[in-house]
């Protein structure tokens, strides 16, 4: 525990960089994954107040038969246009900082990972001990868009493309996992980090509580 809160490990990193591989590595350690996109889509739901703001701001054409919000069309709008991407962040970053700060507070968790691409936009880096970025090579990122979601060429390398620079994230990491190699080459970066920081974090509880 980390001042009588869980050690709080931040997770981010451009669309495609294995960020969702590198939190499932860390949730085999025994950390507690909170995944923000996942958190999102809840907020988005029908009836919440974020879904009645997107759908006044992008229209009825975004809502799929069920009258819940088509992320692909959504997805479709915002990613070609920078400023309809920024305009549904305000929405949508509010409410899913909220909703994760609540399942961090009712947690037991030691260590808890929040996954989130915009981690360092939305301001969530802040309040994390450890900020992780995840990396890889560009091509990486199409393909496994292109194998993992289903897209098409032109679809993924737009989505890339539409990402800040991965340098940016990169000048804000405390840990960065180059997932560009093996599986088993990532998940032995992930492990020494892991022991890096939670080998810290016990010598500074220790030293806290006077411990030798």
């Amino acid at each position: 525990m980390n001042g009588g809160r869980p050690l709080l490990i931040g997770i981010t990193g451009n669309i495609g960089t294995g960020k969702s591989t590198v939190a499932g590595m860390l949730a085999e350690l025994g950390a507690a994954v909170i995944d923000a996109d996942l958190v999102a889509h809840q907020v988005m739901r029908a009836g919440t107040s974020a879904y009645a703001q997107i759908v006044e701001t992008f229209g009825l054409e975004i809502l799929g038969p069920a009258g819940e919000i088509d992320r692909a069309r959504l997805g479709g709008i915002v990613f070609a246009d920078p400023t309809a991407l920024a305009c549904l962040e305000a929405i949508v970053h509010p409410a899913t900082l909220e909703a994760i700060s609540r399942r961090i507070a009712a947690t037991s968790a030691d260590v808890v990972v929040v996954e989130a691409i915009k981690l360092i936009e939305a301001r969530m880096a802040e309040a994390c001990d450890s900020v992780w970025v995840t990396t890889c090579q560009p091509r990486q990122q199409v393909y496994r868009l292109m194998g993992g979601r289903g897209l098409s060429r032109a679809e993924a390398t737009q989505r890339v493309q539409a990402q800040p620079p991965q340098e940016d994230k990169i000048a804000c990491a405390d840990v960065v996992i180059d997932t560009s190699g093996s599986l088993s080459r990532t998940r032995a970066r992930v492990q020494a980090a892991w022991q890096r920081l939670t080998r810290r974090e016990k010598s500074g509880a220790g030293e806290r509580h006077g411990e030798p």
